[in-house]
């Protein structure tokens, strides 16, 4: 079934609106209340059984709400809201079978028989027609300015919806365009200052290689440790959201990376749970410390464990060596990798403890509330 007029009636800026049509975004998207209101309003103010929300596509026209008829869409030529969007002014047909404007239209001259037709175009704030709403019925009524009126009035309530969706959707499309430019930004800030804290290292190499032998080591281990901040932001890189981190993939990549750098077997078990970038720095740079001291005083293989409970998130560094003195006391110890692991561990609101490795090394673990992880948001 078509409302059908001669279908040589083109708009001239028929591409332009076109263009309009696709930025509202409204083809082929579900039925809505709001519109459906609208047009079981205008069918009561009319007293007539049909009223429709049509948007005129280039091969069709769409019904976006249809009270009374149940057709989603016609051909669009020929037709009467075709012939409606060619101008701005109410179209309106008292008595079709005597308007030469639908005469040899098919639904006024076949078994539909259609002899009302009213239509406001919906009109964009740029100057373009997109479709109509339009009052139709079978009998022959009159129509007075004050109808004319509510059915401008009724069309504008529907232009006022599809601008507030088009604004509020272009405002998401900017937030998230603005959140890729931040994000590309940020990754940018981590490469910069990876390359910087990596240059840092090697100038500090570089320069213990001219002191006396006991001055030395300080120079290395201070390289060391600028390198270890350089690998924690290197690992960030390799992350696409910048608001939360895999831990475990995290832990994997940066453990593979020490033991490539130490020189040791390092193995990874443990859970996912996705941390915050700035909790997975905290973790970064204490299993730096922590495999680094493993390595350096403990001996064999090296088991890292990343564990989340409901309640918090455990992360344990072990090794095969001789394991921990007798009273063995963590807050006593005086060296700067310990001070570094406990400032951390603080950091994350955790603590440090100490075990065996099953009686045959050393582990320290450290807790951290599970809250600072997305999945116990």
């Amino acid at each position: 079934m078509s409302f059908l007029v001669p279908s040589a009636i083109i708009p001239p800026n028929e591409a332009a609106r076109m263009e309009a049509v696709r930025r509202y975004d409204v083809l082929d998207t579900p039925p809505d209340g709001a519109f459906d209101r609208v047009t079981a309003l205008s069918a009561r103010i009319f007293n007539v059984p049909i009223a429709i929300i049509s948007i005129v596509d280039h091969d069709r026209i769409w019904f976006k709400s249809h009270h009374g008829l149940p057709v989603e869409q016609i051909d669009r030529e020929p037709g009467l809201c075709a012939s409606a969007i060619l101008q701005h002014d109410p179209y309106i047909l008292e008595d079709a079978s005597k308007d030469v404007r639908s005469l040899t239209n098919p639904l006024v001259a076949g078994d539909f028989g259609l002899r009302f037709y009213a239509g406001v175009p919906l009109h964009t704030r740029d100057g373009y027609n997109l479709g109509t709403l339009c009052v139709i019925d079978k009998e022959v009524r009159p129509v007075s300015e004050s109808q004319i009126n509510d059915l401008r009035d009724l069309a504008s309530l529907v232009m006022d919806q599809m601008e507030l969706r088009l604004s509020a959707r272009t405002e998401l499309e900017r937030a998230s365009r603005a959140n890729e430019q931040a994000n590309l930004m940020a990754h940018e800030i981590e490469h910069r200052v990876a390359n910087s804290l990596q240059f840092v290292s090697s100038i500090l190499r570089l320069q213990g290689r001219q002191v006396p032998e006991d001055v030395a080591s300080h120079f290395e281990m201070a390289a060391h440790r600028v390198g270890a901040v350089a690998r924690v932001h290197r690992h960030l890189l390799d992350e696409k959201n910048a608001a939360y981190v895999s831990a475990l993939a995290y832990i994997t990549r940066l453990s593979e990376d020490l033991a490539d750098i130490l020189g040791v077997p390092v193995a990874v078990t443990g859970d996912e749970a996705q941390l915050t970038t700035k909790t997975i720095q905290s973790v970064g740079l204490l299993l730096n410390e922590l495999v680094t001291n493993a390595a350096k005083h403990g001996a064999g293989k090296i088991s890292v464990s990343f564990v989340a409970t409901k309640s918090e998130c455990k992360l344990s560094v072990c090794d095969e060596g001789k394991g921990l003195p007798p009273g063995f006391d963590f807050t006593a110890q005086k060296g700067m990798g310990m001070k570094i692991i406990d400032v951390l561990a603080t950091q994350l609101g955790g603590g440090v403890l100490t075990a065996s490795n099953n009686g045959r090394g050393a582990c320290l673990v450290v807790t951290f509330p599970r809250m600072a992880t997305r999945d116990a948001q």
